[in-house]
């Protein structure tokens, strides 16, 4: 699915674009006028963690849950605890932040990194594939540590776990339905 076929959030459709046409998220850095899509910006980073704000669209998340998208490792890993009736989290913290749900499952479908199990980065961890799953998931709650150089979040109590192989396939109902509530 072309990324401009996949129904935008209103708040993502208000976004900056790239020359492409791509919505350029609230944390990514921009340099001479273009958007460094595989960076993140740290002053973004930290005024969306300290005042909750969608990683992806910069409007403020409502109290409750959140949503990430993460790569096969974790999607492998969730799924094994759920799996177990064992609950999960990370202990590991990551640099990407949270977001309303209905950013993140458009992020996991125009992403290309995100979307496709083929997909390979190009910028950091160069050659990187994403792996056969990945997932969008729900959590309860976020804690976060702004550093002096970096942003580091983590997430507690998985409250939904919606795995994709290709996420376009995987998410387009969920994603058709939450921007109709």
């Amino acid at each position: 699915m072309r990324f401009d076929a996949v129904p935008k959030p209103p708040t993502v459709a208000e976004r900056p674009r790239d020359a492409r046409g791509y919505p350029v998220p609230a944390i990514t850095p921009i340099e001479d006028g273009e958007p460094q899509f595989a960076r993140t910006d740290y002053a973004r980073s930290a005024d969306c963690a300290r005042e909750r704000l969608c990683s992806v669209c910069g409007t403020a998340m409502a109290t409750g849950p959140v949503w990430r998208v993460v790569g096969a490792g974790e999607a492998e890993a969730i799924g094994a605890a759920l799996d177990a009736g064992r609950p999960y989290r990370n202990l590991q913290p990551t640099w990407e932040g949270p977001g309303h749900r209905a950013c993140m499952l458009y992020a996991s479908m125009v992403c290309p990194y995100l979307a496709r199990p083929q997909a390979r980065r190009r910028v950091l961890d160069r050659g990187t594939a994403r792996g056969a799953t990945g997932a969008v998931v729900g959590f309860a709650e976020f804690e976060y540590a702004v550093l002096e150089s970096q942003v580091l979040f983590r997430f507690v109590d998985v409250v939904e776990f919606l795995p994709h192989d290709d996420a376009a396939t995987a998410h387009l109902a969920a994603l058709e339905a939450e921007l109709r509530s």
